[in-house]
This record gives C-alpha cells, structure tokens and sequence, in this order.
C-alpha cells in the first residue's frame, strides 16, 4: 500500500448525492415531479435518486446540469464517492467475516516487517494483509498462492508443510517484492553458466556483507535474481527458485540451516534446477524432499562443487582438518563445504570437531 493510499482523506461518512437534489429543490421551491417532467424522466426515478437508490449515469449528470445548474462532472464526482463509500462499507462487513483467515497467516513476522499497523485482529487487519499480498479477496488469495504457486510446487507432495501454507505464502510474497526492486539483465543460460565459477569462489568468502551484494551483483548479470530472506515461523523451507516471467528467474534462500555447507549447496542446487529444468514449476526445498527433478538438482550442486571424478579420491582420504583445508584450497570452496559432503555421505559424523570448519550465519 502505498503512502498516497494511507495519507488519503477518507470522510466517516458520505451522503448520497440525492440529498443535494432535495436541497436544491427546496431552495428553490420545485417539486419532484416538475423535476421529473423537465428531465424527461419518471417521479419514480427522481424518488430513487433523491433517497440514494439509484446512481447517476453521465446522461443524468448532463440533464442534471442542464435543470439545476450545476456541472455534470459534479454530479458524477458526487455519486462516484458515494459509491465508493457504500462499496467500502460493504467490503468492510465481508472482511469482518474473514478475519479467522489472519489465524493462518504468519501474524508476528508481518508486523515485525511493518505490513500491519494494528494490534487487534479485526477488517482493517485483513485488508492490510490482501494488500501486502496484492489480491482483491481471502478467496483470490487461495486461488493465487494456494491453489496455484503452492499447488504447483515441487513440495506439494510433503505432509508436514500443509499446515503452514500461509507462512509459505507469505515467505514467497516478500521474495516477490524483493525481486521486483531489482533490475537485471534478460536470462541468458551461457551467461549463467558462465556466473556460476564466480558464484562459487564466493564461498570461500566468510562475511555475508562482502559475498552477498556480489552474489546478487553477478546472477543479475544473467537474468536471476538471488535474495536471502527469513522465513517466518511455519515455513521450514530453506530455497526456493522460480521464474518470474519468461526472462526474470529468483532465487530465495532462507539461511533455514545458518551453516555455509547448507547455503552454498542449496543455492547451487536451485541453480540446477534453472539449467535442467523447465519454466513452469516452482521449486520449494525441504529436507526430506525426493524426485527426479530432485536428485537431479542434488548432484548437480554436489559434482558442481566437487567434481565426480575428484571426490572418488577425497573421500577416501583420513579426514584429517590439515586434509579438508588443502582439499578445499585446491577446489577454490570452503572447507566446511567439504565437511558437509563428507557428513553427507556418512563418512563423518554430524557431531564432530570439524564442525568448526563451517561458518555459522545468523539474521540481524
């Protein structure tokens, strides 16, 4: 919503512009009926108009003009607010019925982001939250991120994330309006695939505040647009990829694991999906997760990384923290992505000393 929207003037009531008809012609003594006969319309029509029953046309507002000496754009002016006025009442009382829609929203974190203003759930609420996720009603809303963003998502088949599809929604909106802020280059996969070595040297960079604008600086260069966002509570995804229109593709992460061998691996996994896979599909990353389109993303990421051909021997390597350091200096990544496809693959375990070879992140 924008500031424009808020600052505007709204009157606490507005009268219909019948009242000013009636006035008109008690001031100037002329009855309804002599009214009717100079417009060439019937009693009946001036009684609806003159009690707000019936809205004035622009072929009114000229016979209006023309017997009561007042411009016809005042007359359509007068009755578009009244309209309006009675419009917004009525949408008011529906949305006093859909306040129990705020119950599956993730209410704490939209007002930690400033999208509600208010501390009691009520009409106001719910139209602050239909704006922020720009659909006209709670049922364009579930048509929109229900039914057909998260109905097509590669998660859908996932149990545990049903409970939580507003906290999904709402994660996904605010990437949405992230991405819109941002001006990039058509996509263009050479140029991607050509970004991709840049990307992954970043990971050797531990400062969010250094590799972060740099990562977003060189995709956008190619048509993606990378952002990490917070999810709110209920969300427990930690990517997402989608294309927003044929040439604009995002990127979301949500630092859900807040380790650097989970970040960079799932950023590279969404890249494998923009490389392998088509323009239709939203891809939500959740543990647990399986599929061809999946597993294809997963060993991308991972030959990416590390190519096939070089873990074979690493792996077989004593993982010794002197071996992972000189491993990962050769590959140009971070050593606790080494740790990670070592843990990965079980051959060290989740509880152990070279944890601190990973670097830990955390939201401000």
């Amino acid at each position: 919503m924008t500031d424009a929207t808020q600052n505007e003037y709204r009157p606490a009531s507005v009268s219909p512009p019948g009242f000013t008809i009636a006035d008109l012609l008690e001031e100037r003594g002329i009855k309804q009926v002599e009214l009717a006969a100079r417009m060439g319309v019937t009693p009946k029509f001036i009684n609806e108009l003159v009690a707000g029953k019936a809205s004035i046309s622009p072929t009114t507002a000229i016979a209006l003009e023309r017997t009561l000496d007042l411009p016809a754009d005042f007359w359509l002016t007068r009755d578009a607010r009244y309209q309006e006025y009675r419009a917004r009442g009525d949408s008011e009382s529906e949305l006093e019925g859909q306040v129990a829609w705020l119950d599956e929203l993730p209410m704490a974190f939209l007002r930690k982001m400033g999208v509600i203003k208010q501390s009691r759930a009520n009409a106001a609420v719910v139209a602050e939250c239909l704006a922020f996720f720009a659909v006209a009603s709670v049922e364009a809303w579930r048509e929109q991120y229900v039914r057909r963003t998260l109905g097509s998502a590669a998660y859908r088949a996932s149990t545990k994330l049903k409970a939580s599809q507003g906290a999904v929604a709402t994660w996904l909106r605010v990437g949405e309006l992230e991405a819109a802020k941002v001006q990039c280059e058509a996509f263009a996969r050479d140029r991607f695939l050509e970004m991709l070595p840049l990307a992954k040297a970043l990971s050797r960079e531990a400062d969010p505040k250094v590799f972060i604008p740099e990562l977003e600086r060189i995709f956008a260069e190619a048509g993606v647009v990378v952002k990490l966002i917070p999810a709110p509570t209920g969300c427990p995804v930690s990517g997402a990829v989608r294309w927003l229109t044929p040439e604009k593709a995002l990127i979301q992460l949500s630092l859900r694991y807040k380790s650097n061998d989970v970040l960079w691996f799932t950023l590279f996994h969404e890249c494998g999906h923009l490389v392998l896979h088509g323009k239709k599909m939203l891809f939500l990353e959740e543990s647990g997760l399986d599929g061809e389109e999946e597993e294809q993303a997963n060993r991308f990421a991972a030959d990416f990384l590390i190519p096939r051909d070089q873990w074979i021997t690493i792996r077989d390597m004593l993982p010794l923290e002197s071996n992972i350091r000189q491993i990962a200096e050769r590959l140009g990544i971070a050593p606790g992505i080494v740790v990670g496809r070592l843990q990965k693959e079980e051959s060290v375990p989740w509880r152990s000393t070279l944890n601190r070879l990973k670097v830990r992140y955390r939201w401000q």
